[in-house]
């Protein structure tokens, strides 16, 4: 009797009074109201507050209810014939009670589930209040939980990484238990409230003065429910490994060492939660001739000694495109930078970098008699103006 006692206490709340809103009032208008006031009572955010937290717990309860199309359909019809008289709600509680100077059966008013004419009030009261009917403890529901995140490593080429590629990532990852579906307990057996939470999923922690934390309850995991009998896969973890191949799109302009997030491809969520995110480290491997800065492209080109102190038009290639001509001024120095309009990398914007061309004197390992000859014949001529006069004047007391 005592549990019919607490359904007929459910079904006199009001729980539009508790979100302070109306009975007509929009699903927008109730959940603005529900998060303004949970805002306000989040135990978190008032540890030593228990007004404020027997606040925040009647809040929740209430959006539960209304915050849900189908449920708020059937909590307006409960409140709509208790506000009418159509329960005798006495201090006998339901059974035996009468409406309209009439007997009624209760028990089969009230029947459970499943039973002779099933969808009648216990149908709908089991519905709203998560029970099997109308005479039960309602027992929380498990949280929707977002999947874990998953990390990988994938190497691609130097050219891929600035065009993109798809590419095959084989994935292993936590996941929920297959034979259990995550609840961790053994199949065909049925849950109970936590006791050490009493099915909040958390539990309240004194750290100290009047300080206070939640954490995860120990007992059930967060999950609100614990079973007697554990699953004898995941032996109640509700956990499993998971492997699989996905097909993972690594965008143009990728760089080496550059962290890619691929949403809903990470573990599995738990209670219809959504999936975790994929993080993928991308390896460029080294190209032999080109390098990268940032969107540019970098270029080492061998040049002969007279080719910039007399000056040249030489070709040099670009990546996987047609060759390219650099004019060379007479007089250029070793190490001089030319910078080749957009043949670089691709940009974010869907521009393309720059390819940056640096000259390089190259020095032959041997001479033939002619260079040698021209070469000595050259450093004659330039007896008489010494390169590193200047530097022997500059470095003096």
């Amino acid at each position: 009797m005592a549990e019919d006692g607490i359904r007929a206490d459910w079904a006199s709340k009001d729980f539009y009074a508790e979100l302070g809103v109306k009975k007509d009032a929009t699903a927008e208008e109730i959940k603005k109201a529900y998060r303004k006031l949970a805002r306000a009572n989040h135990p978190d955010s008032n540890p030593d507050d228990a007004a404020k937290h027997e606040k925040f717990k009647k809040v929740a309860e209430a959006y539960d209810v209304v915050g849900d199309a189908e449920k708020r359909k059937k909590y307006d019809e409960v409140r709509s014939l208790y506000g009418s008289g159509g329960f005798g709600f006495g201090g006998s509680g339901f059974p035996g009670g009468t409406a309209g100077g009439r007997g009624y059966n209760f028990e089969d008013l009230f029947g459970e589930r499943g039973g002779a004419g099933g969808g009648g009030f216990g149908d709908m009261f089991g519905d709203l209040f998560g029970g099997g009917g109308f005479g039960r403890r309602s027992q929380p529901r498990a949280r929707p939980t977002k999947g874990a995140d998953v990390e990988s490593t994938a190497t691609i080429g130097f050219t891929e990484s600035l065009e993109g590629v798809t590419i095959s990532l084989r994935l292993s990852s936590d996941a929920p238990c297959p034979d259990c579906s995550g609840t961790g307990g053994k199949p065909g057996t049925k849950p109970r409230v936590c006791p050490e939470c009493e099915g909040a999923g958390y539990i309240t922690q004194s750290v100290g003065g009047a300080f206070s934390m939640n954490e995860t309850c120990p007992r059930c995991g967060g999950r609100q429910l614990i079973y007697d009998e554990p699953c004898p896969t995941c032996h109640g973890s509700g956990r499993g490994l998971s492997s699989r191949t996905i097909q993972a799109r690594i965008p143009a302009g990728v760089k080496d060492g550059q962290r890619i997030r691929l949403r809903g491809k990470g573990a599995a969520g738990e209670n219809g939660g959504p999936a975790g995110d994929l993080y993928v480290t991308v390896r460029v491997t080294p190209h032999r001739v080109f390098g990268r800065k940032g969107d540019n492209l970098t270029l080492d080109v061998p040049v002969s000694f007279d080719e910039l102190a007399l000056g040249a038009e030489i070709k040099v290639p670009t990546l996987g495109g047609a060759p390219v001509t650099l004019k060379i001024p007479a007089g250029t120095p070793n190490g001089r930078t030319f910078r080749v309009r957009g043949k670089g990398a691709r940009k974010s914007d869907g521009t393309m970098g720059d390819l940056l061309a640096t000259v390089e004197v190259h020095v032959p390992a041997m001479l033939d008699p002619a260079a040698r000859a021209a070469v000595e014949a050259y450093r004659d001529a330039t007896a008489h103006k010494p390169l590193r006069s200047k530097l022997f004047d500059e470095a003096g007391p």
